[in-house]
This record gives structure tokens, C-alpha cells and sequence, in this order.
């Protein structure tokens, strides 16, 4: 499904069903330098189980048109615009990495547009080490296998995929490689750069649940769980020997813990 949101075209997967605006909606954003590929499992369960999915390549990304936003805010301040053209007035928002951090601070920013807030892989801060960023910059391979290499946990890097025949470290080799210059550059350094995590988890009203990968290297549990006592009245749920890829990696359990919260 396409919308114009802002000016420009986006690209916003529903799940395997027709939107109905008469239904709740679950809003599901991807991390930096993906798309909307990365939620096919839960996105389809949703769609399938009494809910709108509205499941967005952002700016940039994917098959959605305009430049990549800048600022963790500004993404915010899109999907708050993203709901209301797609005909609601609010949703659940469930967020992954960057993802995350952008429902986080939609939650903060537009609370009357979240009604329940699911926060996966992520931290009050998230610092990219100056290398990454670098060869992102540059566009340059080491940042699609830095990020895909630190991105999963082990498991994952053994065959461990769900579905037989599938290897979840090509998988997000492809989606990153298939990213348009300097789409990963501008998301990695908007997480980098994001320093009102702890402000905007006092400000959240919506019932909340984060989702964390015991070995996650990349927002390491910790910083999640300590970003969970800043949440009112926030349940954490912590995946024994996952990585940051949680959604890809444990899509069961992570499906089990957004149905539940």
C-alpha cells in the first residue's frame, strides 16, 4: 500500500490483508538501514488476527520514497503523520533498534497516537563506534557486515533460522546492501546522536513492554532493562541467548510477548 505522507510517497506493508480502519492498528518499525521485511512473520499474524497493520519502509527505505530523516524526532513526528493519513487516530507502536527509539519518542511526543508500546532491542542510548559510522559514511561493505555480524547472535550464525533452507546472515546482508547510499550512515548516526531516551521514558503513558536478547552485542540487555525502570509500570521480557535481531532470530517468542502486550 502506497500514501503520501508529507509530500512524498511511502511504501507501507499491511500484513497479507486489505487495511480496514475499523480495526486496531499496530504500527512496526525497522532499524537502521532495513525495511519493512523484517517484521514478515508478526506483521502477518497480526493481519490475520484482528488488527490493521501498518508496517512502513521509512523515508528513504525500501520502496518509500524522499531522503532519509535526520533525527530520531523527525521520524517520530512521521509516523505521528503516518497514522493519521492511513485513518486512525492511534496504535500500537512497536519499534526495533532505531525502530525502537522512534516509538519511544513517538510515545513521548504524541501520546493521544500510542495505545500500547512495545520497545524490542534497545537502550536509553545508543552510541555507533566512529568505525561504523565511517564506513558507512564511505558506503563502504565493512558497515553492512559490521552491523549484520554484531547484529545477531550466535545461533543465528549457525543455522539457526526458523524456516529450513534460509540463512538469516545473507538475509540481512541483502537488505542492507539493497539500501541506498548513505541510507545507513543517516540512521546510525541519528541513534548516536539520540540523547533524550531517559526523558522521553519518564513521559510515556501507554502500557509498555521491552524485548531484549540476553547476548544482544549491539544494545546489550542492561541498558535495556535500565531504560525499563524509567517506563511506568514497563514488563520486560529477556530472550536466553539472543542477539539484537530479535524479531528474525526468536520470531516466536517475540510474537508471544507483542500479543501479550
Amino acid at each position: 500500500m502506497s500514501l503520501i505522507i508529507n509530500g512524498a510517497e511511502a511504501f507501507v506493508a499491511t500484513g497479507g490483508k486489505p487495511l480496514d480502519t475499523s480495526l486496531p492498528a499496530i504500527l512496526m518499525l525497522h532499524g537502521a538501514g532495513f525495511d519493512h521485511s523484517v517484521w514478515a512473520l508478526q506483521s502477518r499474524w497480526f493481519a490475520h488476527h484482528g488488527h490493521a497493520v501498518l508496517a512502513p519502509d521509512l523515508p528513504g527505505h525500501g520502496r518509500s520514497e524522499g531522503e532519509p530523516l535526520k533525527t530520531i524526532a523527525a521520524l517520530a513526528d512521521w509516523c505521528a503523520a503516518l497514522i493519521a493519513v492511513a485513518g486512525f487516530k492511534s496504535a500500537y507502536a512497536v519499534g526495533h533498534s532505531m525502530g525502537a527509539l522512534i516509538a519511544l519518542d513517538l510515545a513521548a511526543r504524541h501520546p493521544e497516537k500510542v495505545t500500547r508500546l512495545a520497545l524490542v532491542g534497545i537502550a536509553a542510548s545508543m552510541p555507533v563506534g566512529p568505525d561504523l559510522l565511517k564506513a558507512a559514511e564511505a558506503n563502504h561493505h565493512d558497515a553492512v557486515d559490521m552491523v549484520t555480524i554484531w547484529g545477531l547472535g550466535f545461533p543465528a550464525e549457525i543455522g539457526g533460522n526458523r524456516a529450513p533452507g534460509l540463512w538469516m546472515h545473507g538475509g540481512a546482508e541483502r537488505v542492507l546492501e539493497n539500501a541506498k547510499p548513505r541510507v545507513l550512515h543517516t540512521d546510525l548516526a541519528a541513534c548516536n546522536a539520540y540523547a533524550d531516551g531517559p526523558a522521553s521514558a519518564a513521559k510515556v503513558k501507554a502500557p509498555t513492554t521491552l524485548i531484549l536478547g540476553e547476548r544482544d552485542l549491539m544494545t546489550p540487555a542492561r541498558g535495556g532493562t535500565a531504560l525499563a525502570e524509567l517506563i511506568p509500570n514497563a514488563r520486560t521480557v529477556v530472550l536466553h541467548k539472543a542477539g539484537h535481531t530479535l524479531m528474525v532470530e526468536r520470531p516466536d517468542e517475540v510474537l508471544d510477548a507483542l500479543i501479550l502486550g
